[in-house]
């Protein structure tokens, strides 16, 4: 009679070996002396898979593994804290198994989807901590019959959106621009797009999740409770436990769409024309999308610095449709006809994530084109349009080419869908009342910060008197230290927590008191718990 060993001794049986192994100082994925290693083994359902998944400083795979999603390079400098683990689960048993080992041994947890944070809070800390790095989670869903997707966490934009085009062409989602984004953390964050007027945000149309939280039980729409469910989507899901999935509604987008991207420089009225497009973009038809992207550049002509805008357009609807729109309300830009294009939705993606028009859908697949410098990033929303002299100003910081490195400055449009959402549907509160929001950029070679990050400083000082006030208002996505650092109540609800989230903010903070009492998911900029 042949006897059969039971599954969980033999995983006892590998746990044991492989702690054999450790300690004969061959095992190079983990730190020997590690009790958090050892608690992941124990009690892990399959210690050899998990083991597979972990890295220590100790194995060949570390660094790469670190510096795949880290696109702040600020943030690679040798004095900068490194995590003592990182681990890419393959599914959620192993995620579960990570919470309680951390908890266990007392390391912080950063998650990271995408690793576009600009203040790189999702693999830096001050104190020990595991990198939880979501890349292997990106299986994607589409159901084209209820116009619903499900996504998992790290799965970036352009999947999603390369997924969503391969089953319909009449189908899209409101998510970001720029094609490497995770949805993760896209997502939790708010998460804005070109059809942000249309549709809203990314985050005001998900519907449903899977979520880790502290106790590492999985939980739905219906078994966390609507409260929680409301603060995952654009409050920081990091703050509440891990997000794996999201279910999110896809929306309808016509056959054709019409793209264009039109350059003009001070020389060629820009002033006037910026000072036009704050009263335009934000009322005009919600089908279009007008953001513009300013630089500081040399004028071959002069051999002067100037400003040039870039005004990038996306439309849905055909170019017929668009011109008549365009000369009735905004003339002043100077649209023809030879500065547009007509093309289906996902090719309007791939146009909008700096690739060249006519490339494949499949570029958007690739998560090593993005170039990596060091930045520092802010931003602003307005709800007043900023006079001519005001723009003004806002060119002498442009044009320091000393200090202000590669600058960029972003104007995006709000109204239409935006104005109809309540400030308190979802934890972003920046809705009717909102213009536009200002994204402020520098980027530079190498880790030195110093003049960059002064001058991106003095810039936002000298924008405080055209911009929201009481409070000065910030968009969590482009997280910003600066605004504050703390983890107590005290601490953040007199700078950042008000700034990022308005009156929505005490709202969060009862929540994770409940469902996170202790604390344990939290770092600079998270959601406090109250006493």
């Amino acid at each position: 009679m042949k006897i059969q060993t039971p599954f969980y001794l033999l995983n006892l049986i590998v746990v044991v070996i492989i702690l054999l192994v450790l300690r004969a100082g061959q095992f190079l994925s983990a730190n020997t002396d590690d009790d958090f290693f050892q608690c992941l083994l124990l009690k892990s359902d399959n210690a050899t898979l998990i083991s597979q998944v972990v890295y220590s400083p100790n194995n060949i795979s570390y660094t790469s593994v670190l510096q795949f999603s880290i696109n702040n390079l600020r943030f690679t400098s040798p004095s900068t804290q490194k995590p003592r683990y990182i681990v890419t689960p393959v599914d959620e048993s192993q995620i579960q198994t990570v919470v309680y080992c951390s908890k266990k041994h007392g390391l912080e947890i950063r998650m990271r989807s995408g690793g576009h944070d600009f203040e790189g809070l999702s693999y830096v800390s001050q104190v020990p901590f595991v990198i939880l790095d979501l890349i292997n989670l990106r299986s994607i869903t589409v159901d084209t019959q209820t116009a619903t997707a499900w996504v998992q966490a790290g799965a970036t934009l352009g999947e999603l959106y390369y997924a969503i085009a391969q089953k319909s062409q009449h189908l899209g989602f409101p998510g970001g621009v720029w094609y490497a984004l995770g949805l993760g953390g896209h997502v939790s964050g708010g998460g804005y797009g070109a059809m942000m007027r249309k549709y809203g945000l990314a985050a005001d149309n998900v519907v449903d999740a899977q979520f880790i939280n502290v106790h590492g039980r999985i939980l739905d729409r219906k078994s966390m409770g609507e409260d929680l469910f409301w603060d995952i989507r654009g409050g920081g899901g990091s703050s509440f436990g891990i997000i794996l999935s999201l279910k999110i509604k896809l929306v309808p987008v016509p056959e054709t769409v019409t793209v264009f991207s039109i350059d003009r420089t001070l020389e060629q009225n820009l002033t006037k024309i910026i000072h036009k497009w704050q009263q335009v973009a934000p009322k005009i038809d919600n089908d279009l999308d007008i953001r513009v992207l300013m630089f500081s550049i040399v004028n071959p002509s002069t051999g002067n610095r100037t400003i040039r805008a870039t005004f990038d357009t996306l439309f849905l609807g055909g170019i017929n449709r668009l011109l008549p729109l365009m000369q009735e309300e905004f003339p002043e830009l100077g649209l023809t006809k030879e500065d547009c294009t007509e093309m289906s939705w996902i090719e309007s993606v791939v146009v909008g994530s700096s690739f060249t028009d006519g490339e494949p859908a499949e570029v958007l697949l690739n998560r090593t084109a993005m170039p990596k410098n060091s930045f520092k990033g802010k931003s602003d929303f307005a709800t007043h349009p900023i006079s001519e002299d005001g723009f003004e100003g806002i060119w002498k910081f442009y044009n320091d080419k000393i200090e202000a490195g590669m600058a960029l400055l972003v104007l995006t449009p709000y109204g239409g869908k935006m104005d109809e959402i309540p400030e308190s549907a979802i934890p972003f509160p920046n809705r009717l009342g909102t213009l536009y929001m200002i994204e402020y950029l520098v980027v530079w070679d190498g880790d030195e910060t110093s003049p960059h990050i002064s001058w991106i400083r003095n810039l936002y000082t000298y924008m405080a008197s055209y911009v929201s006030n009481s409070p000065r208002t910030s968009y969590l996505n482009y997280d910003d230290l600066d605004l504050g650092v703390g983890k107590t109540y005290q601490e953040a609800s007199s700078t950042w927590g008000v700034n990022y989230f308005k009156n929505n903010f005490d709202r969060l903070v009862k929540v994770k008191t409940m469902v996170d009492p202790g604390n344990f998911f939290k770092r600079e900029q998270s959601i406090p718990t109250k006493s």
